[in-house]
């Protein structure tokens, strides 16, 4: 009876959707539905199941067919193992005369597996009785005694990678701190030992996923690992060739080799070689559309996002947001259809923690706002009647691009919005309407550090300047006993049309040249530079600088670029509008804009509260520089809510 009640479920759901789903495919219609659909369509047939197609689906259906008699014709039983998974491993899909027992005997594997397939493994015992197939299939049955996995032995390092690269994603990697850590130490030292990893699967498409993804996460962790790991595919010119052949194919690894470039440093000019290559069929597969989905194995958008968004000019917290909301990048599995996305326990709960743990922080960086706004009107530098107000675009900024790895420590990010928003009024006041006598005095003063003679204007300046650094200073006294700080404005940045900089320095300097060719001049400079420094911020042992304040200078970088990347985002009073409501204010339900930056007093998110399965301990990195953990009742407007760490394990293999 059960039974029959499935067999109806499913007949109906076919005649529901089997148009709408043929259609989606029609014109690019993947390698493994044309093989396995006819199978179990006659499958059905030879027990007896009435598989009714409707009438508009049946033109494709013939078409599915004549297509797997095609393979069948013209592909080989190994395929070509560079690419796609071989024929041979979708043998319980096959006709059994179409595979004899020197075939099986010929392509079985040390382990008795076919391919590490264990449907076809189990259709070869089926089919010829082998009794390596039976010792497989029984050692298979002992470890997954609730569900046999597609392919088995699975790469265990690739899933722990994904595993990885999908909490950091999801903005949940400062929870597992120590077990990230732990991991990544085995995968570095598995990536050294490069021809093991070249065992692991046969298809070059499934390397370059695994080796472009340990580089990624390897370097961003301070591992020195060099690009030769998983740029070997540009000597291979058979494997390059059949890169560009089959780029759609390819372009979930070519994706992730584009993102492993992002962390290029100096002379590693095979890695450049790599960004070019990966870059081009990139643009190539936005180009073409639509194209051949079926064959394309990430979103287009996701694509068009990384070769659009710079990644120095990228916010953590904003990026987290987008990869909770992109469903296709949290449908994480594998198997023949597929062979990088991998599936693992706690997929919803995961989500669910990632929610809870973003609206959270968004609780947080609410009131903080609010706390930022009254010290700015207590100390009047919210009103002086001239200039930029950009409380809000100096404290998103901050709180955006720490959220991964300073997620709680309060007083650091107010301390940089504060110190942000003072140098904003001082530049303008000295761009716009300070005197030349005004200034003298104010220069004066702050290289004194007297406000004896100040009024008005360069009064305000000079207090909330002072009142800031003697607030550093104390906390810093509380963590490192006694100290002298002085405090100096130097170097104020201008950014007004007819100042120095560099580009006119430099045409000042070489006459003979024209203005397209200092700009090229200075940019070849500045990106030498960005590349040391990133080099000094992930590499550790090259400067003296603890890792969190390494963190905290890469921050501010990636905040410029994220506001002059390819305009003036920063002057203008509309165009960050959207970016603060979906980092602070916007629930992750909701796409529509806020209507004001005025935050949202409607919503109470006092505890959250997830009770998972194993155990959990969340992790906090301290800078060196007195940090301000959240609890009650020390901040006012709500300051002392707290987050109920929930309890969950990395479920790796």
């Amino acid at each position: 009876m059960v039974f029959m009640n499935l067999y109806f479920v499913g007949r109906s759901f076919i005649r529901e959707n089997a148009v709408k789903l043929l259609n989606e495919v029609k014109g690019s219609c993947p390698r493994w539905l044309v093989i396995v659909l006819p199978a179990m369509v006659e499958l059905a047939d030879t027990m007896g199941l009435d598989v009714d197609f409707p009438e508009a689906s049946r033109e494709m259906m013939s078409f599915i067919f004549s297509c797997r008699e095609s393979f069948l014709n013209k592909e080989e039983l190994e395929g070509d193992l560079h690419c796609y998974p071989p024929l041979l491993s979708y043998f319980e899909a096959l006709p059994p005369s179409f595979v004899s027992d020197e075939d099986i005997c010929r392509h079985l594997s040390s382990d008795g597996s076919i391919f590490q397939s264990p449907s076809a493994t189990a259709k070869a015992f089926m089919v010829f009785g082998n009794k390596e197939c039976l010792t497989y299939l029984q050692s298979l049955a002992q470890r997954c005694p609730n569900g046999v996995p597609q392919a088995y032995p699975m790469d265990e390092d690739l899933i722990q990678l994904c595993m990885v690269n999908q909490l950091q994603k999801l903005g949940l990697g400062e929870y597992f701190v120590t077990e990230i850590k732990a991991f990544l130490a085995q995968v570095y030292r598995n990536y050294k030992e490069q021809n093991s990893w070249a065992k692991a699967s046969n298809m070059s498409a499934a390397r370059l996923h695994k080796n472009s993804l340990a580089f990624e996460l390897l370097r961003t962790h301070g591992f020195k690992v060099s690009p030769s790991n998983f740029c070997w595919f540009l000597s291979n010119d058979e494997i390059r060739a059949q890169v560009e052949k089959d780029y759609e194919h390819f372009s979930s690894a070519m994706l992730h080799v584009f993102r492993a470039s992002n962390l290029m440093f100096c002379g590693e000019y095979e890695l450049e070689e790599a960004r070019t290559f990966s870059k081009k069929l990139l643009k190539k597969i936005v180009s073409a559309g639509n194209g051949d989905r079926q064959q394309v194995k990430v979103p287009t958008k996701r694509i068009e996002h990384e070769l659009n968004l710079p990644w120095f000019a990228r916010l953590d917290h904003l990026e987290h947001r987008a990869w909770i909301q992109e469903k296709e990048a949290n449908a994480l599995w594998k198997g023949k259809a597929s062979y990088n996305r991998l599936s693992y326990l706690y997929k919803e709960e995961l989500l669910q923690l990632a929610t809870r743990n973003f609206e959270f922080k968004q609780s947080l960086y609410t009131n903080e706002m609010k706390e930022l706004k009254r010290w700015a009107e207590d100390c009047g530098i919210s009103n002086m009647g001239f200039g930029r107000e950009k409380t809000s675009y100096c404290y998103f900024a901050i709180a955006a691009a720490t959220s991964s790895w300073l997620p709680h420590d309060s007083y650091i990010r107010m301390l940089v919005a504060k110190s942000a928003i003072i140098i904003t009024v001082a530049d303008d006041f000295f761009d716009m309407i300070g005197s030349i006598s005004e200034l003298e005095i104010l220069t004066d003063a702050v290289g004194k550090w007297d406000s004896r003679g100040l009024s008005s204007h360069s009064k305000v300046i000079f207090d909330a300047l002072d009142n800031l650094v003697s607030e550093a200073t104390n906390k810093y006294v509380q963590q490192e006993g006694e100290t002298d700080i002085s405090g100096s404005l130097k170097d104020l940045k201008e950014k007004e049309d007819g100042k120095l900089n560099s580009i006119l320095v430099n045409l000042i300097e070489n006459p003979e040249l024209d203005i397209e060719d200092s700009i090229a001049f200075v940019r070849k400079i500045i990106e030498k530079k960005k590349k040391e420094f990133l080099e000094h911020v992930l590499i550790d042992g090259l400067c003296d600088l603890p890792k969190p304040s390494k963190q905290l200078h890469l921050s501010c970088l990636k905040v410029f670029h994220m506001f002059f990347n390819s305009r003036n985002r920063f002057d203008s009073n509309t165009e960050m509008v959207e970016d603060i409501n979906k980092a602070i204010y916007l629930p992750l339900g909701r796409t529509t804009k806020h209507l004001s930056l005025q935050p949202s007093t409607n919503k109470n998110y006092t505890t959250a509260k997830l009770q998972f399965c194993l155990s959990f301990k969340q992790h906090n990195t301290r800078m060196n520089f007195t940090t301000h953990q959240v609890s009650a009742p020390t901040l006012r407007s709500g300051y002392g809510m707290t987050f109920m760490a929930p309890k969950i394990g990395l479920g790796f293999i």
